[in-house]
């Protein structure tokens, strides 16, 4: 291989490298220190790496936490994902309480990160815009789904299809958050069951 090339690509690894290991030293820092109080000084520090060089990877401490969101929410848009192409209501309603369930159990095993997301959120107008752009994005996943559903004659056309999914997607949210900080008053499971009955009763035929 040319010297040159050898060189490019290992800058490039040792880029991707202190990238790492400055995201996980914001992982640490947050968890421990909770948004407000983290500064980029304690990130890079703990990264051992340069203050110049940190901010060529990234522009300060809500850039960071942007990155760990995304990260984290893509174990929901996983879920949100998975295939929807249901022949009868029960197994519409089998396949979304899967999703209600599954979406509980990432935001409870990720409760420590989303608390900190949570805590940004009241902070940051850049972490809020994020979530907002990560609310919009679910949103329009369930829009396709209901629009197949109605399609396909297995729910009421007479409802726009981008209300519903706002409403089904706040209703998770609020329980959602509810979990992250243990202010649910009902097990995981049962919340599931309960919300998703209401949701495909109301839609489905």
């Amino acid at each position: 291989m040319d010297k040159a090339i050898k060189s490019v690509d290992g800058r490039h690894l040792r880029s991707k490298q202190t990238r790492q290991k400055l995201l996980l030293a914001a992982r640490d820092v947050f968890l421990k220190e909770g948004f407000q109080n983290t500064t980029i000084n304690q990130i890079i520090k703990l990264a051992k790496t340069g203050y110049g060089t940190a901010y060529t990877h990234f522009t300060g401490k809500d850039d960071l936490l942007i990155v760990l969101m995304e990260d984290v929410m893509q174990k929901f848009f996983e879920i949100a994902d998975i295939s929807f192409f249901p022949k009868s209501k029960e197994e519409a309603r089998t396949i979304i309480l899967g999703q209600v369930h599954t979406f509980f159990q990432i935001a409870e095993s990720e409760r420590a990160m989303m608390k900190v997301f949570a805590e940004a959120m009241g902070l940051s107008s850049a972490i809020t815009m994020k979530w907002d752009e990560i609310r919009n994005k679910l949103i329009a996943n369930i829009t396709v789904d209901i629009t197949y559903a109605q399609k396909n004659g297995l729910a009421r056309t007479d409802l726009k299809a981008e209300l519903l999914a706002r409403q089904w997607f706040y209703s998770n949210e609020m329980y959602q958050w509810e979990i992250v900080h243990n202010r649910h008053i009902a097990p995981m499971e049962q919340i599931a069951e309960t919300i998703t009955t209401m949701y495909t009763d109301a839609l489905y035929l």
